[in-house]
């Protein structure tokens, strides 16, 4: 593995970069850690005027930030803007709202005394983050984190090093002190290195499945609180009375905004058998309206995929499928520009013995599955190993989010797009992980909830949680 930008659509090398040496580690963790100490009594509001001045940062350099999204892994400019956009708003979202989050609980107790939880810093953070969302989804571990008053040290992923440094290099210009994230080029030796060391205390990590296991076993094995977001084969249910005009205007581009590689990208479009016919049709159609070309003109609208061994891993998961028993009735040729493109592909006659049916299809391929019931729907939705999030359409709303609550998925989005906003929490359940990013929840992933007893006298007749008398009266 080597830290590189090749640009997707020319197959330029660009820049290489070289590994973090161990000394440059520990450094960082010693950065990181004496920054620790001082945050720990820094006023919050210092650390929201801040995060402030890092939105401003963001939305000031949009079109620099995104163009170096989309050379370092492909994306059509106009999602690269968009996801600088998303990173200012959850930056906003936490300098505004961290205080509030974060302020002191009184509790109702019977002890002797006022109780309270007091939210506190607990250490260094570990982020490993992807490579499909490179600002957004170190921004959302970031900005609440900078708000309790964790430092993080970052493991980026070695396609889009260009994006992490620029993040890194974005928060220092905006006014953050030296080690409230520090970008490192890590070998995955080193990530463990780090989360055995004494200074990290939690471990933040979105990506595949296999890497998930592998960094929360040290984080485990080393007693360090972890979440993990690592994927989905996400449903998009479709009941017999969805308005059809609806699911056709949000089905493809579920499947197919950012090249498909996006973890809660709806990959099973589950079609109730009166729809189903209605529905393939007018997806063939959709798809054949995208336009392959360069991701930074405004006329593409279909950008190439982030890697070649990330086409070619498709491809060989797409012919796997075929060989037992998928059909194709749209797609799987070749689209003659030299960057990584994938023509976008539809799959009908999957059943349970072929590979694609549990397998998560990381780019522009919709497996398409005809159902006969509601509940048939509802089974064929849960019956995967990922849980990461949904959509189901349907004409009454308030039936539709009934079926939502019996999807095993940590989101589930009801005749709507699936989104990513600050004040929504973001996780999955199953094999897709655990714990959540964003909103209150995610603000709290890595804080020290302390209890506080106080009393001005003593009651030895209520001591030891069970109302123990101890001597005479």
């Amino acid at each position: 593995m080597t830290y590189r930008t090749v640009n997707p659509y020319t197959n330029e090398l660009i820049k290489e970069y070289p590994f973090a040496t161990d000394r440059d580690l520990e450094r960082a963790l010693s950065d990181s850690y004496s920054l620790y100490k001082k945050m720990k009594t820094q006023n919050l509001s210092e650390r929201a005027s801040i995060l402030h001045n890092i939105a401003k940062y963001f939305r000031d350099h949009e079109d620099e930030l995104g163009k170096i999204c989309t050379v370092d892994m492909g994306k059509l400019f106009i999602e690269s803007k968009g996801e600088v956009e998303l990173c200012a708003i959850i930056a906003d979202y936490f300098a505004d709202h961290a205080g509030e989050f974060l302020k002191p609980e009184k509790i109702d107790t019977i002890a002797t005394g006022e109780a309270e939880i007091q939210k506190h810093a607990t250490g260094v953070i570990m982020m490993v983050e992807p490579w499909n969302f490179p600002y957004y989804q170190i921004m959302r571990v970031f900005a609440p984190n900078f708000m309790v008053g964790n430092p993080m040290i970052l493991k980026d992923p070695s396609n889009t090093p260009a994006s992490a440094q620029a993040f890194a290099d974005a928060i220092l210009a905006a006014g953050a002190p030296k080690g409230a994230l520090t970008n490192l080029f890590l070998q995955y030796d080193q990530v463990t290195k780090a989360i055995e060391d004494f200074r990290v205390q939690g471990v933040a990590l979105t990506g595949s499945e296999r890497g998930g296991r592998s960094v929360a076993e040290a984080a485990g094995k080393n007693l360090k609180k972890s979440t993990m977001e690592l994927g989905g084969v996400d449903p998009f249910i479709i009941l017999e009375d969805a308005n059809v005009e609806d699911v056709n205007n949000i089905a493809w581009r579920a499947r197919l905004y950012n090249c498909g590689q996006v973890c809660t990208s709806s990959k099973r479009f589950i079609v109730s058998d009166k729809l189903y016919d209605q529905f393939v049709k007018k997806l063939i159609e959709n798809f054949n309206k995208v336009k392959p070309g360069d991701p930074m003109d405004p006329a593409t609208t279909l950008a190439p995929m982030n890697t070649e061994k990330a086409k070619n891993k498709l491809q060989s998961q797409l012919d796997d499928a075929i060989a037992h028993g998928a059909k194709v009735v749209y797609g799987n040729k070749r689209i003659d520009l030299p960057g990584q493109f994938f023509m976008p592909t539809i799959l009908t006659n999957i059943d349970k013995n072929n590979p694609a049916y549990h397998e998560e299809m990381f780019g522009p391929i919709a497996q398409v599955y005809k159902v006969n019931s509601e509940q048939e729907a509802i089974d064929l939705a849960n019956d995967s190993d990922l849980g990461l999030g949904g959509i189901v359409f349907g004409g009454d709303a308030d039936h539709a989010a009934e079926v939502a609550s019996q999807i095993e998925t940590g989101m589930v989005f009801v005749n709507n797009f699936m989104s990513s906003l600050p004040e929504l929490p973001f996780g999955g359940v199953k094999n897709s992980g655990y714990g959540r990013e964003m909103s209150k929840i995610g603000q709290m992933a890595f804080v020290n909830e302390q209890l506080i007893v106080k009393a001005n006298h003593p009651n030895l007749d209520n001591i030891a949680g069970g109302l123990v008398s101890i001597g005479p009266k």
